[in-house]
C-alpha cells in the first residue's frame, strides 16, 4: 500500500468513525425515549395521556395518577430560578469581561469554579439552614399568614444559586469571542463602556446567550436532590410562591424503589420521566428554531 493510499484509507476511516459515533449519539436519544415509552405504556393503556397530564389527583393505592401538580411545580421552580439567575449571571459576566481589573478576575474565577463543583446536597443543606428559615420567619409573614419555608420560592432560590456559576462560565466564554474591533469601533464613536456592552457585545453574543440559557433551563428542570430538600414535596398545585410543591424529579427520586408492588406504580413513575424527557426535547427543539431567527436578527 502506497503512502497516498494509506492516507486516503485513514481519512475514510476517520470519516466513517465520526459518522458512526454521531449516529450512535442520536440512537441513544431514540432508545432512551423508546424505553421510557415502553415502560410507561401500562399506565397509558389504562388512562388517557390527556387525563394523566391534566388531573391533579395522586392516589397510587386507588390507581389514580395525575401529574399536573408535579408539572406545574417543576415549571414554577425552574422559571423562578432562571428569573433570579439570568440577570445576575449576565451582568456579572459583562462586568468580568468588559470592566473588571485583572486582580478581580483572579479572585472571582476560582470562586465560580468552586461553586460549580459543590455537590447539590450541600446546596440543599444550605437552603434548609438559611433560605427556608428566612422565608418562614422573615419574608413569608409579609405576604401570607403562614408558610413553612419549604416552598416554591425556596426551591427557585436554591436552584438559581446552583445554575449561576454555569451561566457565568458560559457567558464569559461567549463574550470573549466578540471581536475587539467591534468594541474599539464603538468606543471611537463616543460610546460608553455600558453602551458598548449593551449595544455591541450583548447584541453580537445574543445567539450564544440564548443557547446558554437553554442549557441552564434544561439542567434546572431536571435538578433533583437540592430541590427535593427545600420544596416541601406536597402533592398540590401551588397557589403562590409561598406554597409547597412537588417537582417531577423529586417524585421519581422519592418513590422509585418503594411501593413498586402496587399495580402500575413503576409505570407511572416512568411516565413522569417520559414527561420530563418530552418537555426538555420540545423546549430544546423550539429554542433551536428561535435561535436561528435570532442569529439573523442580531447580526451586526
Amino acid at each position: 500500500m502506497t503512502l497516498l493510499s494509506r492516507r486516503v484509507f485513514k481519512d475514510k476511516l476517520a470519516k466513517v468513525s465520526m459518522q458512526a459515533l454521531t449516529f450512535f449519539s442520536l440512537l441513544i436519544l431514540l432508545l432512551m425515549g423508546l424505553g421510557l415509552y415502553l415502560k410507561s405504556s401500562p399506565v397509558i393503556a389504562v388512562n388517557s395521556v390527556w387525563r394523566l397530564l391534566t388531573d391533579s389527583e395522586w392516589s397510587p393505592m386507588a390507581g389514580k395518577f395525575g401529574f399536573s401538580s408535579f408539572i406545574v411545580g417543576s415549571v414554577y421552580v425552574t422559571l423562578i430560578a432562571v428569573a433570579f439567575a439570568l440577570p445576575t449571571a449576565l451582568l456579572t459576566s459583562l462586568y468580568l469581561t468588559q470592566n473588571a481589573k485583572a486582580w478581580v478576575k483572579k479572585l472571582v474565577f476560582p470562586v465560580l469554579d468552586i461553586l460549580a463543583g459543590i455537590p447539590s446536597v450541600v446546596y440543599g443543606v444550605w437552603g434548609i439552614l438559611i433560605i427556608v428559615p428566612f422565608i418562614a420567619d422573615t419574608l413569608g409573614p409579609l405576604f401570607v399568614d403562614y408558610t413553612s419555608g419549604y416552598t416554591v420560592l425556596a426551591g427557585g432560590i436554591v436552584l438559581s444559586v446552583m445554575i449561576i456559576p454555569l451561566l457565568v462560565s458560559l457567558f464569559i466564554e461567549i463574550f470573549t469571542t466578540v471581536p475587539k474591533d467591534f468594541k474599539d469601533a464603538s468606543a471611537s464613536l463616543g460610546a460608553t463602556r455600558w453602551q458598548t456592552s449593551r449595544l455591541v457585545v450583548l447584541r453580537k453574543a445574543m445567539p450564544g446567550v440564548i443557547a446558554a440559557v437553554v442549557l441552564a433551563v434544561s439542567k434546572a428542570f431536571g435538578e433533583t436532590l437540592a430541590v427535593l430538600m427545600v420544596c416541601g414535596n406536597m402533592v398540590k398545585i401551588p397557589d403562590n410562591l409561598f406554597d409547597s410543591c412537588y417537582p417531577l424529579p423529586a417524585l421519581i427520586a422519592n418513590n422509585y424503589g418503594e411501593m413498586l408492588s402496587l399495580p402500575m406504580y413503576e409505570s407511572a413513575l416512568m411516565f413522569a420521566a417520559l414527561i420530563m424527557f418530552v418537555i426538555i426535547f420540545i423546549f430544546n427543539a423550539v429554542s433551536r428554531v428561535i435561535l436561528q431567527h435570532v442569529e439573523k436578527s442580531f447580526k451586526l
